[in-house]
């Protein structure tokens, strides 16, 4: 009882400055209070200074006219849309160019990074001098000479390389024919939705039966057939629209179809060729690290090269892939900002116009934070949750 009132007294004789819990929240106290005074005094003296110079602040221009062409738009817009609705089509271009940046170049690094260790010497020194070569020079260079060939190397619209008639290749990018907007098209595409929910749930149902029977099923030919074939039913049941709209030269250029603009091909494919190089990298590393008994045990029962690199090593390695790989899928995303220096409208070019027009730069700039920070989150917050889900769990 002596030696608990003793224990007792030593403790309070003990300061509070030297409890370190109490410690601990007086300083996250003290930094949080240094940090918004920062900001009330930033926020304040720029929100003085814009009254002084009389610049409006706030963002109700996004509701006036943009007044200004985006040559490349996945949505009806005009220049009599609103500004909001211009940096809103930047947006979805930038998305548009991230996302075929992420397949294409996973696609293409992980043939380079297999090639790399391929056994025949020649296919892996090309590999080998491809990832040295782009990987050691800036991206933005890239990206120029990337467009000096598409807008030099092919001819003008009239001397356009003509191909069946239908498509037309010249510096002012690829014409072809597009089918006329239908009703029907809606409903293709939420049949293609249904299609690709279907695939997914058919894929891991076959994964149980195999496990459990030991019997395998052809999911890629299944997958494939109701990907492709709810769409095409759709079409068929729709009455088989087939009206097209064709690409033909008038003036100086051709009106109809669509096009895939110069720009739109230097800027995706300056990115996968760059970024792809780096991915390489990932997956050798990632292969690289499995114990080497993985591939002799393949080898072993029978498995070939390929075999042994789709079913054995790959699936494996994947745990170590995925992790460095979402820094690369987050690059790809900041670095088609500069399409701008190339002339492709995305965000960061679409924003750029708006605030030339407007002079407000502050709230726009903060739009182009805003939308990065939430695709970036979006994308981070995805790749976390594969990661977790191939993820080995110890029993």
């Amino acid at each position: 009882m002596a030696v608990e009132t003793l224990g007792s007294r030593s403790r309070a004789k003990v300061s509070p400055w030297n409890d370190p819990v109490i410690r601990g929240w007086v300083f996250q106290i003290v930094v949080v209070g240094l940090v918004a005074a920062l900001a009330w005094f930033l926020v304040s003296n720029t929100v003085e200074n814009l009254q002084r110079q009389k610049i409006a602040s706030g963002f109700h221009y996004l509701e006036r006219e943009a007044g200004f062409e985006i040559g490349d738009t996945m949505i009806s817009y005009s220049p009599a849309s609103t500004y909001a609705r211009a940096i809103f089509v930047g947006l979805l271009n930038t998305l548009k160019v991230a996302v075929l940046g992420i397949i294409l170049s996973t696609i293409l690094g992980t043939l380079i990074g297999v090639g790399r260790l391929s056994p025949n010497w020649l296919l892996s020194k090309v590999c080998e001098g491809y990832v040295e070569m782009f990987r050691n020079v800036p991206l933005l260079l890239w990206l120029f000479l990337i467009y000096k060939l598409i807008s030099e190397a092919f001819p003008g619209p009239r001397q356009a390389i003509n191909v069946l008639s239908s498509f037309f290749l010249s510096n002012r990018g690829l014409y072809f024919p597009v089918p006329l907007a239908d009703p029907i098209h809606q409903w293709m595409g939420i049949a293609l939705l249904v299609g690709i929910v279907a695939a997914f749930v058919t894929k891991r149902w076959a994964k149980k039966r195999q496990d459990a029977t030991g019997q395998p099923f052809p999911v890629l030919s299944a997958g494939a057939g109701l990907v492709l074939g709810l769409p095409l039913l759709v079409w068929l049941l729709g009455g088989a629209p087939h009206h097209m709209s064709w690409p033909e030269l008038k003036g100086f250029n051709f009106e109809g179809g669509t096009v895939i603009q110069p720009e739109f091909t230097a800027l995706l494919v300056g990115l996968v060729l760059y970024t792809s190089a780096f991915v390489a990298e990932i997956v050798r590393s990632g292969i690289l690290a499995l114990n080497k008994g993985q591939s002799e045990a393949a080898m072993a029962i029978g498995l070939s090269r390929t075999q042994v690199m789709r079913l054995v090593l790959l699936p494996q390695a994947l745990r170590i892939i995925v992790p460095p790989m979402t820094s690369q899928y987050l690059n790809i995303t900041k670095n088609s900002s500069l399409a701008i220096a190339i002339g492709y409208p995305d965000l960061v070019a679409s924003v750029n116009v708006t605030i030339n027009q407007t002079g407000q730069a502050i709230e726009n700039i903060l739009i182009i934070m805003a939308a990065y920070l939430s695709v970036s989150l979006s994308i981070s917050a995805f790749m976390n949750w594969y990661n977790k889900r191939i993820a080995l769990r110890e029993r």
